[in-house]
């Protein structure tokens, strides 16, 4: 295939449902994402995943990957503030979808759904306008990263408040240690990398 113009130098989108996507996310993670030590507070070693997003190619293979589990099954995509939301639009667009965005407590204007969750200390809130969504639609859930699992368990919540149905949850990276997953059991998670 021949590419000019604006599509020069950009990955073809590649068949879902092929291992080959996640073979490639996960070396352009590896190869891109950087470590940062004491972040955002001293004995934290953070993965910071800007790196991989602000590289086209990169960028698209992720979006490819981490979607390609879910093809098909879904009619739009909610993003989880604030990484989810570049995942989320991403993919939407590349589907032909919707993108809902799953923002922290007290950023959206109009009536919203709310849901609240534990924090380490304390706790937190998500919401989503009650109008983004029909009852019934089939939402695929992204974010960057799977931690302990709260920020995602309330989003599906969220969404199944909304009369949602939930067909998964895709991440780009899962931090095995944290044991997350442990708290979505009975849902479909995908993970590109387990650090």
């Amino acid at each position: 295939m021949t590419m000019s113009g604006a599509d020069a130098g950009r990955t073809p989108a590649r068949a879902p449902g092929t291992a080959k996507p996640v073979a490639d996310a996960r070396e352009a993670i590896g190869r891109l994402s950087a470590v940062v030590p004491d972040f955002p507070s001293p004995g934290i070693l953070f993965r910071d995943l800007t790196p991989v997003f602000s590289d086209a190619r990169a960028f698209r293979t992720v979006v490819d990957a981490v979607s390609a589990p879910f093809a098909g099954s879904f009619d739009a995509v909610a993003g989880v503030e604030a990484r989810g939301f570049l995942l989320a639009a991403a993919v939407a667009y590349a589907t032909g979808t919707g993108v809902v965005t799953v923002r922290k407590a007290g950023k959206l204007p109009r009536a919203v759904y709310r849901e609240s969750y534990d924090l380490e200390y304390g706790q937190a809130a998500l919401e989503i306008h009650q109008s983004d969504l029909p009852a019934g639609a089939r939402v695929l859930v992204l974010d960057d990263v799977l931690a302990t699992g709260g920020t995602l368990v309330a989003a599906c919540a969220l969404l199944e408040k909304a009369g949602a149905v939930v067909v998964g949850c895709g991440v780009v990276l899962e931090l095995g240690d944290l044991d997350g997953r442990t708290s979505l059991a009975g849902r479909t998670v995908h993970a590109l990398e387990t650090v």
